[in-house]
């Protein structure tokens, strides 16, 4: 497309007599035998004829009177390469038969309790139309007209056919109805990890009805929100942030905290608040919307976006974390590509990445992130979560 937006390559128009009529013919001069498109000039039909240009027997169709620079590009590429096609075989020329692309490395997988769970989970912003997209409000809309349910199911289904065996979101009442629907409806295997929206409150109330509703749905992991658990912190409030860990415990299910401080972790740690996992925010500064010094005020923010204030600090106090640890916003919202920050992640301690992705996104990033888990040979961090196929 750019070329032919160039000088070299703009087309000229001619004129023609063929078959008693006259047509007008834009003629490429560049392209292989001289190949152009016609257009009859009184009464436009249909249909493919020859004639003799340049020496050489050429095919060419008459088009509609109103042909666009769309249907000119394709028509032109399509002749042109049936043409050198054609001539390969005149010459006895054999095209070499095309070996199939090899198959994507195994996603690896890792454990929390006796839960097996991809290194790679699918996170549920974009599920729940949630996209961090700073200023662009519009965006907003755009995720919710794109990953209608249908094509939340289909994305779920990919992610399973791409090895990622993990979903993880909080539990709004629709997106939660549409993973009951992909496991009824579809047959759907993909485990959930759900952070319940309810808050820890003295009595539980609210925070015990959201886990009973998600343990009744199957939900495998639960893990105290991290905008909650922020809070708490916060506020000195480790009585209920102990109880929001034990209550999924009580079912049976492993129970985590998720948290964007890392004075989350720190008080978990230093008060032995029985977590079996964290979901902490990680990601490097290193991208052209990063925060300056002087911009971070707290945990996260919007404006300037950054959800991890203090990516070395982290990595250097997760090092004495016994247990998973998922790191999310890995990508800052979008604003780091996935190769660089799978790599980051997983190389600096991470054992397992929770990303946000579309449906078209799913199978390069499955395969980024098991490149960069191979490409991993030696950590600051010892892997944790160790299972059959952990690297």
């Amino acid at each position: 497309m750019r070329g032919l937006r160039s000088k070299r390559w703009k087309p000229d128009k001619r004129s023609i007599s063929c078959d008693g009529a006259r047509f007008l013919f834009w003629h490429v001069p560049y392209a292989p035998v001289g190949f152009g498109i016609i257009r009859d000039t009184d009464e436009p039909q249909t249909g493919a004829r020859s004639f003799r240009f340049a020496g050489s027997r050429l095919q060419y169709r008459i088009m509609c009177a109103d042909i666009s620079r769309r249907s000119f590009v394709k028509e032109t590429l399509l002749s042109s390469a049936g043409m050198a096609l054609g001539m390969n075989a005149s010459r006895g020329e054999q095209a070499e038969p095309v070996k199939p692309a090899e198959a994507p490395p195994p996603l690896p997988k890792g454990k929390i309790g006796k839960l097996e769970v991809s290194r790679l989970v699918l996170g549920g912003n974009l599920l729940t139309h949630y996209t961090h997209s700073r200023d662009l409000k519009y965006v907003y809309s755009l995720a919710a007209k794109y990953n209608t349910d249908e094509k939340i199911m289909e994305t779920l289904a990919l992610a399973e056919a791409n090895g990622i065996n993990t979903v993880s979101m909080h539990n709004p009442p629709h997106p939660i109805s549409v993973l009951r629907r992909y496991r009824k409806e579809r047959g759907g295997k993909i485990q959930w990890i759900i952070c319940p929206t309810a808050p820890p409150e003295p009595d539980m109330a609210k925070y015990r009805e959201h886990v009973e509703e998600l343990i009744k749905d199957g939900c495998e992991a639960i893990y105290l929100w991290g905008v909650h658990a922020d809070s708490l912190v916060a506020q000195g409030k480790l009585d209920l942030l102990a109880k929001a860990v034990e209550l999924p415990k009580a079912y049976g299910v492993p129970s985590g905290v998720g948290g964007h401080s890392l004075e989350v972790v720190k008080a978990c740690e230093k008060e032995g608040i029985k977590a079996d996992f964290y979901i902490k925010t990680f990601h490097h500064h290193n991208y052209p919307t990063a925060p300056k010094p002087e911009e971070i005020k707290g945990p996260y923010n919007e404006f300037p976006g950054y959800w991890c204030a203090s990516p070395e600090e982290t990595r250097e106090f997760m090092k004495t974390v016994d247990k998973p640890w998922i790191a999310f916003k890995t990508m800052a919202a979008g604003a780091i590509p996935p190769e660089t920050a799978f790599r980051y992640a997983f190389l600096h301690g991470a054992d397992f990445v929770l990303a946000g992705m579309f449906d078209f996104e799913i199978a390069e990033d499955a395969r980024l992130a098991s490149e960069a888990i191979r490409r991993t040979k030696t950590r600051e961090r010892q892997w944790r979560a160790n299972g059959p196929s952990a690297v």
